[in-house]
Formats: structure tokens, sequence, C-alpha cells
């Protein structure tokens, strides 16, 4: 068993690896690009809710408030009439990149714990890089991945995007699981 706490250094690097990787995928290679779609007529959109000054969170409509209310016909009419939408509003302004990147680092550096944890629990120091990169490379896929398709099974969140970004949490944990592997204590 190794503790968790030996384990800092590959925990930040691994971060900083993912952190700099995801950099590289969202602004080099930017396939992301398409992952969301301008809605028709957007300004006359954005004209007409701005008058109910939505404050930040998700959203529904229709919305029901119960199952009761999911049954009646004045919702089903809702929803046959349309749109049919769940939106996320954002506060107004420019979106502070700071500290949404501080907080994807810390989200790295959490999931680096846990695939420490993980690995630590199962493997001694000394142990091959294979085996230690097998169990924290899946660790970390796991936790950069699997969370996403819930919003596209629920939500209808975009197939194609969720693929991407699966594909992302693969290649993340796979930088995750090799410095592990690299740094692993042999004592």
């Amino acid at each position: 068993m190794v503790s968790v706490f030996s384990l800092w250094l590959p925990v930040l690097l691994s971060a900083v690896f993912v952190f700099v990787v995801s950099s590289i995928i969202h602004m080099v290679l930017k396939y992301h690009n398409n992952d969301f779609v301008k809605v028709p007529g957007e300004e006359k959109v954005m004209d007409a809710l701005r008058p109910f000054n939505l404050e930040p969170g998700n959203y529904s409509m229709p919305r029901a408030a119960d199952m009761k209310d999911m049954n009646s016909a004045e919702y089903k009419e809702k929803l046959k009439k349309g749109p049919v939408a769940m939106f996320t509003v954002l506060p107004n302004g420019t979106m502070n990149m700071g500290s949404a990147l501080l907080q994807w680092f810390l989200f790295c550096v959490v999931v680096g714990i846990f695939a420490g944890y993980v690995t630590g629990i199962k493997l001694a120091p000394g142990a091959a890089y294979i085996e230690v990169f097998r169990i924290s490379s899946v660790v970390a896929f796991c936790s950069y991945s699997l969370g996403l398709w819930s919003n596209t099974i629920w939500y209808k969140h975009s197939l194609s995007a969720t693929i991407k970004s699966t594909f992302d949490g693969l290649v993340y944990g796979l930088v995750t699981g090799g410095t592990f592997g690299w740094l692993w204590p042999t004592i």
C-alpha cells in the first residue's frame, strides 16, 4: 500500500500535464468549437428574455411542479406547442477565465488524488510501471468522462460533444496514468 500523501508529486504533475493538454485541445486543436449551436434569431431571443432578469442557474421550460402536473393536459399541451428547452444562464459580462481555469486545475488535482488513492490501495512501492499506469489511468478516465453521459441521457446534451469530451477524458486519463507510472515510489 502507498499513502496518497507520498504521491504529492505525481498528483501535482499529472494535474499540470492534463491542464496543458486540455489547453492544447481547446486552443490549438479546437475540435470543441461546434459543441454549441447558435440560436436562430439570437438577438430577438436575448431581447425577449432580458426583461425577466434571469438569475444565473439552470432552467427548463415548460417546467412541471411535480408528477401530477406532468400528467396534466395543460402541461402536455405546452410540451406539444414548444419550444421545450433546458438551458443555463451565466452571469452577464465577460466570463472570468482565471477563476474557471483555477477551478479546472483544482479539479485535475482532485482527480489525481483519487487516482493515487485507489492505485495506492492496490499496489506497493516498486510496482511495475504498467500496473500503476493501468489502474491510475482507468480511475482518471472514469473521473474525467463517465459523468458526462448522464447529461446526454437525461438532458439531451449533444452526443457528438459528449463523445469528444469522453475522448478528451481518455487522453487525460492516459496522461495521468503515465505520470503516476513514471513517478511511482520505488521503496
